[in-house]
């Protein structure tokens, strides 16, 4: 895709998607990154259900530690993987009260080190979390960049670093919760919305729907 159909792209996309950001609910940026690492393989709906129950009372590292992982488990129970979760939930808390005075990190190798974390997990806690131009590529961004032809790759790491190669500076910060909400919303895996995407001239699902001949 050239360097005009791509800022086109994203011209297009951001008049429909004014402002852009996660659809997780949180107090702060602990409870960002808790709520982000509870997210795999979750829906942000069900997460949020179960976190605002949580939040008002526990929302820092050290209320976790003191929850303990048994306590965790039971909050969390109705979440997949809530065992897993629970347990990186307890050990980052530790982990950020000992390495990092109980401050989030705003780095990535920091991020990355906390037990749970991965690189979409600590990718969107910079972004969301400390504004900062990072691009996370989940299945959505996967999606839509491959599609599209924005940028291609087989795994979500060639993905990303394509991401970071084509993606215009004005629109760094924003592409990757744009090209989220896209996926989720307009391009869906199933049943796309083609008649209704703004971006369908650019797009190069072999199933689409041409808007402009209908």
């Amino acid at each position: 895709m050239k360097s005009r159909e791509i800022n086109s792209l994203f011209k297009n996309l951001s008049k429909t998607i004014k402002n852009p950001k996660s659809d997780l609910k949180y107090k702060n940026k602990f409870t960002l990154l808790v709520s982000v690492v509870l997210s795999a393989q979750c829906t942000d709906v069900n997460v949020n259900n179960v976190t605002k129950n949580i939040y008002p009372n526990y929302n820092k590292p050290e209320h976790f530690i003191k929850l303990g992982r048994k306590k965790i488990e039971k909050l969390i129970k109705s979440i997949g993987l809530f065992r897993n979760k629970a347990k990186s939930v307890y050990l980052l808390s530790k982990q950020l009260i000992e390495k990092h005075n109980g401050k989030v990190p705003n780095n990535f190798d920091d991020l990355y080190a906390l037990p749970g974390v991965g690189k979409k997990t600590a990718s969107v806690v910079l972004n969301e979390g400390f504004g900062l131009p990072t691009i996370a590529v989940d299945t959505h961004v996967f999606r839509v960049s491959n599609r599209t032809g924005l940028a291609y790759g087989k795994n979500p790491d060639e993905v990303q670093k394509n991401l970071y190669k084509v993606v215009p500076k004005k629109y760094l910060k924003k592409a990757g919760h744009t090209l989220l909400l896209h996926g989720r919303y307009t391009c869906k895996a199933r049943s796309p919305s083609c008649k209704t995407c703004v971006i369908i001239k650019y797009c190069e699902y072999n199933n689409k729907e041409l808007r402009w001949k209908y």
